[in-house]
């Protein structure tokens, strides 16, 4: 129960927003020095939302438990043109095809940094809480009021002078805007808390929802809540519960039996309804048809809940604040609409429509005010290729750049967050696929379709007059490691289930496996064995059973990734010579 303070207090409040109304646009358009009104209640979003009801807590914390999980990075700026088409892929709905040019983007415009006064400031930023909890604060208060508030303390002197050294998430219901007139809108935030503090508005990053309400006070400073436009479903909601719970405490008779041939005493009402309560009530009487020789009739007078339709308008006020939140029902446990899948796919929903764009709104305000403190190019991005729910549009994106044969490995290594590999500079070049000849090509070398028949050649040798080519077993140890395994698997599991493989290459583990001598022509093959390099990983619906992946023992028959980079070292070696 409210203090007799509080209620004094809130009346003041309310009648001098009423009254002062016409004085305060005067203020704001020409003196200045005045305190811009909230029009909202803030205060009743978070007592009557998040404190009372049940459905407005469960939203926000489903928002912020899941945005808190989203790590974030500190990148540097090296490409802005890049990084501004990064940012308008990473607004809309992350598809396999928009994650991959997103992230295609990303690596040439950022280059992500490590260990720097932003990393520490945002894992810690203060002494009482963890980023964790920061961010939650900050997004729940977003999501009930409209407005975040984040109050940064630097030092005045020094090395380390203007750069935020503690970031505290302000409550907004008690922030308030102190303006210095129509050409300076916010001068000052100050917060009424057993007094008044005030702070300048440079030391205050204020994110806020859109308002389109101006009254020419300045009210139109202040973000609009969700709950603003969801006020009567929340209100429902509430008073469907509260109505539901009464029901309960005073429910009573359902009605009353009398008889329409004359008054009853108190005898034989207590009498028939013994009677009535040991003839007709029980399982056994369940559905029965009751006949009396006496005339009587019933009046109703309780109704239960769903004669009231509670339950209805229980349910549709739910429905509509998921929609002002843009969270799918079903994650509200609702049983209607809760398979397997639609939960799969609302999870989804929840970090496309919800979690992202609240989290780039963040990061837009915070590279606007907080990176630019500690470096001109520098800026905060959220790593969105760690969400789990996301995961198997990467597998997709996996996919599509495997047949991408017009980017380079080293391409489609960064994109996927991989890193490039500097140490193969053979990474850096394109592969077409052995299929695709162009129109104009007319003496283009294609290879043998029958190795074995040059196989069979190179065997061939006289001890007279012929020279005898030079052969080759420098190869990496794991080129070696690779066939053996394979064939190991062969013997452990048998030819029914690893059937990746040809003669030939069986033939080629064998060799490898055994450190033999390898041919210039063997190599060469080696080397042409690289348009196949789509298999060096193994498929995910094989990830158990690795084996089984037809593709992926044909590439480690030939000595696997280490074995084809070191053919195509080799070869360009002894050509060159």
């Amino acid at each position: 129960m409210a203090s007799f303070f509080d209620r004094f207090r809130n009346l003041l409040t309310k009648n001098a927003q009423q009254t002062a109304q016409e004085y305060n646009k005067a203020i704001y358009n020409w003196l200045g020095e005045s305190i811009v009104w909230n029009p909202e209640n803030d205060t009743t979003y978070i007592n009557e939302g998040y404190r009372k009801n049940a459905t407005v807590y469960s939203l926000i914390n489903i928002i912020a438990k899941a945005a808190s999980s989203i790590p974030f990075q500190v990148y540097e700026k090296v490409n802005d043109n890049d990084y501004k088409r990064y940012k308008a892929m990473n607004n809309g709905i992350l598809d396999p095809s928009v994650m991959h040019k997103a992230n295609f983007l990303k690596k040439k415009a950022l280059v992500e940094l490590e260990n720097t006064e932003l990393h520490k400031l945002l894992d810690r930023p203060n002494p009482a809480q963890s980023y964790a909890s920061w961010i939650t604060e900050l997004i729940a208060f977003g999501k009930l009021t409209g407005n975040r508030y984040i109050y940064g303390i630097a030092p005045e002197t020094g090395n380390g002078a203007g750069k935020y050294k503690e970031l505290y998430v302000l409550p907004s219901q008690i922030v308030e805007i102190i303006s210095g007139g129509i050409m300076q809108p916010v001068k000052e935030y100050a917060i009424e808390y057993n007094g008044q503090y005030k702070m300048p508005a440079d030391c205050i990053c204020h994110i806020k929802d859109f308002n389109p309400y101006y009254d020419g006070s300045g009210s139109h400073l202040y973000g609009q809540s969700p709950l603003r436009a969801g006020l009567r479903s929340m209100t429902t909601n509430n008073e469907a519960v509260q109505t539901g719970v009464k029901y309960l405490q005073n429910q009573t008779a359902r009605g009353v039996l009398m008889s329409d041939e004359g008054d009853l005493n108190e005898v034989q009402a207590q009498q028939l309804k013994d009677k009535f309560r040991k003839n007709f009530q029980g399982a056994d009487n369940a559905g029965d048809v009751i006949i009396t020789p006496k005339k009587l009739s019933w009046v109703n007078f309780g109704l239960n809940a769903s004669d009231v339709s509670l339950i209805e308008q229980y349910n549709a006020s739910i429905k509509d604040l998921c929609n002002i939140y843009n969270v799918p029902v079903s994650l509200l446990n609702n049983t209607e609409s809760s398979t397997f899948n639609n939960v799969k796919e609302a999870k989804k929903a929840l970090y496309q429509n919800c979690v992202i764009p609240e989290l780039n709104k963040i990061a837009d305000e915070l590279n606007r005010w907080l990176a630019p403190k500690y470096g001109e190019k520098l800026c905060i991005e959220f790593d969105y290729s760690s969400i789990p729910e996301l995961q198997e549009e990467t597998e997709k994106v996996v996919n599509q750049m495997s047949q991408a044969w017009w980017l380079t490995p080293n391409e489609k290594r960064a994109a996927m967050s991989y890193g490039t590999d500097e140490d193969n500079e053979i990474l850096n070049e394109y592969y077409i696929p052995a299929n695709l000849i162009p129109t104009s090509g007319t003496d283009i070398d294609i290879e043998d379709p029958q190795p074995a028949l040059q196989e069979q050649e190179e065997k061939k040798t006289k001890i007279d007059n012929i020279e005898i080519k030079a052969t080759y077993n420098d190869y990496p140890q794991s080129a070696s490691n690779n066939a053996k395994r394979m064939i190991e698997w062969r013997e452990k599991h048998g030819r029914d289930e690893v059937r990746g493989g040809t003669e030939v290459g069986w033939k080629r583990a064998s060799q490898l496996a055994n450190r033999e001598k390898l041919s210039e022509s063997t190599i060469a093959r080696m080397a042409q064995f690289n348009r196949h390099r789509e298999n060096a990983t193994i498929d995910p619906q094989y990830k158990d059973t690795p084996w089984k992946d037809r593709g992926y023992v044909a590439w480690n028959l030939w000595g696997g990734t280490s074995g084809v980079n070191w053919a195509i070292k080799k070869i360009k070696q002894i050509r060159d010579e």
